[in-house]
């Protein structure tokens, strides 16, 4: 499915949303990379809470250089491909982001976003958000980055 162009955006840029049906093998591989970044989720949650209490800045860059280091210790979460956790932690930030907006535009509590929340393994959607660098196709079969397919 394609969106088309809104007003103020370029042509010719299009984003694609696919719907996959994939083998038992492709499955469990995607639940656990899918695992691995609900795990970068909670833990920028986490560091995002722990910022606020000291009274520091946590931005993406900050949580960036945290995810480098979680990569470094966590072997389970180096065998996952950086792409969508990277990804993970940019959309943590851009919710994170609107929600400060809200509050510095004293936007009624009702209609502001709230500041994210832990994801729960049974509540949270499967979802995982690859960048153009993060697929390709090749011989008619969908490679991700880390290595699922």
């Amino acid at each position: 499915m394609t969106t088309p162009p809104q007003a103020g955006e370029e042509a010719g840029h299009a984003r694609y949303t696919f719907r996959l049906r994939v083998s038992s093998t492709a499955h469990h591989a995607l639940v656990r990379e899918w695992g691995r970044c609900r795990w970068v989720w909670n833990q920028c949650v986490a560091a995002s809470r722990a910022a606020d209490k000291a009274g520091e800045k946590c931005g993406p860059a900050r949580l960036d250089r945290m995810l480098t280091g979680w990569r470094a210790a966590r072997r389970w979460l180096r065998r996952g491909g950086s792409v969508p956790q990277q990804q993970t932690v940019r959309d943590f930030a851009d919710s994170r982001a609107k929600a400060l907006k809200d509050v510095r535009n004293r936007l009624p509590v009702r209609q502001r976003a709230g500041m994210p929340k832990f994801g729960k393994r049974h509540q949270a959607a499967l979802t995982l958000n690859y960048t153009r660098r993060g697929f390709r196709l090749e011989d008619g079969r969908l490679c991700l980055a880390g290595g699922s397919s």
